[in-house]
């Protein structure tokens, strides 16, 4: 689902789509979305997108002298599992379209489409945002730290601290493939402690590797602090080099090249050769097992019990077309007809059968069954039939695939 980064790629897209343009007229609404309706009418508005954590806000405001006078009017989204903006030419409507701003004439008439799939997404009217929400990891990197640090005595923290990640009281746009790559660079076992992992940075000390010294420059200072980051920092600079990536960040469709530089960057989420494991939120987490950190396997103290981890497996590549033109498959062979007569072969002496052939080997054994016996029996032992003779230049008087009777 949308995180963090992918909210926040949001609003530069919306921001970077609609600078310029002159939206016009009513907002539209999907008769199948059960979110409100947006009582917003406009004869000429612009279109601005701000992002917070796991949440996008955009702001209408009309334009001078635009009718009716109109107050500008914000709303906050949440893109649930697979919300997204979309800008599309108005009479080519993206499907699941369900809130639709018009651009104004003259000129092609377009569309800002929120689109969402599976239907989780919301939006609010106030502008408001969700109130209960911690500070942005991206944003507001200070208040969020000392945010979490503050209320560590919480109950949210008694849980491992892969599902503490996931609370957005204290870790606003972290989500499901963020944890996994936070814990994953840290080699922090994803079901340890929440509290046990965080209390050790309220008494952060500088590693005795890099002691404090005054003949350290500004700059050295900076690149010891970037070369081990704790677990909070990861918060914030994970999503940071995901924002960079550029594009849409995550997202399903595979075949997507705005999705390529993405997957490229993932080091444990969905990646072959690690393994994953549901959290009692039903959450798949991806981890890795790091040895001697994790004992047999075992992901940290409160990993669910009776819960077997599962490894990712690479797929098998497909050939390609033009593989298969240059290594065409071996031609499979067709059954023998034979097949039965040879189960119980009749012994033979060494004058009867040449040494080193068999049955299947002999290139003078019969294709057609034995004329005259039924289907199912045996042939006798010790007795030899001759094969009947068929000229070499005659089409054969059997159908394919049937025997004679």
């Amino acid at each position: 689902m949308p995180e963090g980064p992918e909210l926040h790629l949001a609003s530069h897209f919306v921001n970077e789509a609609c600078r310029g343009l002159v939206f016009g007229g009513c907002v539209e609404k999907s008769s199948v979305s059960r979110n409100p309706e947006v009582p917003f009418e406009s004869s000429a508005y612009c279109i601005a997108a701000s992002a917070r954590g796991k949440e996008l806000r955009l702001t209408l405001s009309p334009l001078p002298g635009a009718q009716p006078p109109q107050e500008p009017l914000a709303l906050v989204f949440r893109f649930g599992m697979s919300g997204s903006f979309q800008l599309a030419p108005g009479d080519a409507l993206p499907p699941h379209a369900h809130l639709r701003f018009y651009t104004a004439p003259p000129g092609p008439r377009l569309a800002l489409c929120f689109v969402d799939i599976r239907r989780f997404g919301r939006w609010d009217l106030g502008g408001k945002w969700q109130p209960g929400r911690g500070p942005c990891v991206l944003l507001e990197y200070e208040l969020f730290r000392e945010n979490v640090l503050r209320n560590l005595a919480d109950k949210a923290f008694d849980r491992p601290i892969c599902e503490a990640l996931l609370d957005q009281r204290f870790f606003n746009g972290i989500g499901n493939y963020l944890r996994a790559e936070i814990l994953f660079r840290l080699r922090i076992p994803p079901f340890e402690k929440a509290r046990t992992v965080l209390e050790a940075l309220q008494q952060r000390r500088p590693s005795p590797e890099l002691p404090q010294s005054p003949e350290l420059t500004l700059s050295q200072k900076i690149r010891a602090k970037l070369q081990n980051p704790d677990l909070l920092e990861l918060c914030h600079s994970v999503p940071k080099e995901v924002v960079q990536l550029g594009g849409k960040g995550y997202g399903p469709e595979s075949g997507e090249e705005d999705f390529a530089a993405f997957r490229a960057w993932l080091r444990c989420y969905g990646v072959p050769g690690m393994s994953s494991l549901q959290d009692r939120q039903g959450r798949t987490i991806w981890f890795q097992v790091w040895a001697p950190l994790l004992t047999q396997g075992d992901p940290g103290p409160l990993a669910p019990k009776g819960r077997k981890s599962r490894q990712k497996k690479s797929k098998a590549t497909r050939p390609s077309p033009e593989d298969r033109a240059e290594n065409p498959p071996p031609p499979i062979k067709a059954p023998s007809r034979t097949r039965r007569a040879w189960r119980d072969p009749p012994e033979k002496t060494a004058t009867q059968q040449p040494e080193g052939t068999s049955p299947q080997q002999d290139p003078e054994a019969p294709t057609v069954p034995e004329k005259g016996r039924r289907k199912g029996q045996r042939a006798t032992p010790g007795r030899r039939r001759r094969p009947r003779k068929i000229k070499a230049d005659a089409p054969s008087l059997e159908p394919e695939g049937t025997s004679a009777s």
